[in-house]
């Protein structure tokens, strides 16, 4: 039997497409119009005849953004009603993590209805993609990730690891100082 091969034809290009100033105009075009619509209905807005409002800038640190329902931000850890963790140490999140950035050790739990528990469970933030696998991964509903704290920089890689209890919330996550700049390179050579 004989193999076909199929060979697939360019389009044409002419002057117009092939020195891009058509393409270009477009772009700005639909740039303009975005800027003088929004501008438009603004002015609209102020002058109290306009219903539908223009685009806004969020102003960041002033006005802090509006998360969603489902927006993912910092993990926190899910207690059962005698204040223990609920995650039974099952590592489901630690192996679908695509980053790996989940830590988990197991221990035998002292409460003989659960066959064991996490010994420590250290999430690297810094690493994190925040994908949600973890929180959808876990079969005892013990992590989530809607703490709505999404301002979580530090000065060291130290600082982003957050453990069992910081993760619970029984302990406050305390960032490291800042550390004093060093002006090594403008000090004057020794003779």
């Amino acid at each position: 039997m004989a193999t076909r091969i199929a060979t697939v034809q360019r389009p044409k290009r002419d002057l117009e497409v092939q020195i891009y100033l058509w393409e270009v105009w477009k772009g700005l075009g639909v740039t303009f119009r975005h800027l003088f619509v929004n501008m438009g209905r603004h002015v609209l807005r102020s002058l109290g005849l306009g219903r539908v409002p223009g685009a806004v800038t969020i102003q960041y640190p002033e006005d802090p953004a509006m998360l969603g329902r489902r927006a993912r931000t910092r993990h926190r850890l899910l207690k059962r009603a005698d204040g223990s963790p609920r995650c039974t140490a099952c590592l489901l999140c630690e192996t679908i993590c695509p980053a790996k950035c989940i830590r988990i050790t197991a221990e035998d739990s002292p409460d003989v209805m659960v066959e064991k528990r996490a010994k420590t469970f250290d999430i690297d933030i810094g690493m994190c993609v925040f994908c949600g696998y973890c929180v959808e991964a876990c079969p005892v509903d013990a992590i989530h990730m809607d703490s709505n704290e999404v301002e979580i920089c530090s000065y060291t890689r130290k600082d982003m690891i957050w453990n069992i209890q910081e993760l619970l919330g029984d302990k406050k996550k305390t960032p490291s100082a800042h550390p004093a700049p060093t002006h090594a390179a403008s000090a004057p050579p020794k003779p």
